[in-house]
């Protein structure tokens, strides 16, 4: 029998590597980043994926649709600091459902996994229908990338 998390692999070729440094405003009274913020974090993978892979929220909206998250997880594993510069790598996971599922995850400059997560974002038309198929143009983004055959 095949669980279902095991269906969906990921894309490792698509993974994306984003350099940030952790801000002052984003810490604690400690001086540790709050946990919200890695929700943040997760979105700046997003941001750098699309940007690399031509999937940004302006191409998607540009076609009509957009990508709402309806699910995020996050797992803590270190604490990060002030002044930490961390790396943030992005996989999209292939998945045949009409929806964009991405794994994060968060590294420090130990080359250690400070957080891990993912979101699962789904497609809703101009009229903010819930699409169950892919939409065209993420059908094209897929062939572009080797997703589909």
């Amino acid at each position: 029998m095949i669980k279902r998390k095991e269906q969906f692999k990921e894309a490792t070729d698509l993974t994306v590597s984003h350099e940030i440094r952790i801000r002052f405003n984003e810490t604690d009274p400690l001086g540790i980043v709050w946990h919200g913020n890695y929700i943040t974090y997760f979105e700046d993978g997003r941001e750098a994926f699309g940007r690399q892979h031509g999937l940004t929220y302006l191409d998607i909206a540009k076609t009509g649709y957009t990508t709402p998250i309806v699910k995020s997880t996050c797992e803590h594993k270190l604490s990060l600091r002030y002044g930490d510069v961390v790396t943030i790598e992005t996989t999209v996971v292939d998945t045949p459902a009409a929806k964009m599922i991405y794994r994060f995850k968060i590294i420090d400059d130990k080359g250690e996994v400070a957080c891990t997560g993912e979101t699962t974002q789904v497609f809703l038309d101009a009229a903010g229908n819930l699409m169950l198929t892919n939409p065209p143009f993420y059908e094209e983004w897929k062939k572009k990338v080797g997703l589909l055959k």
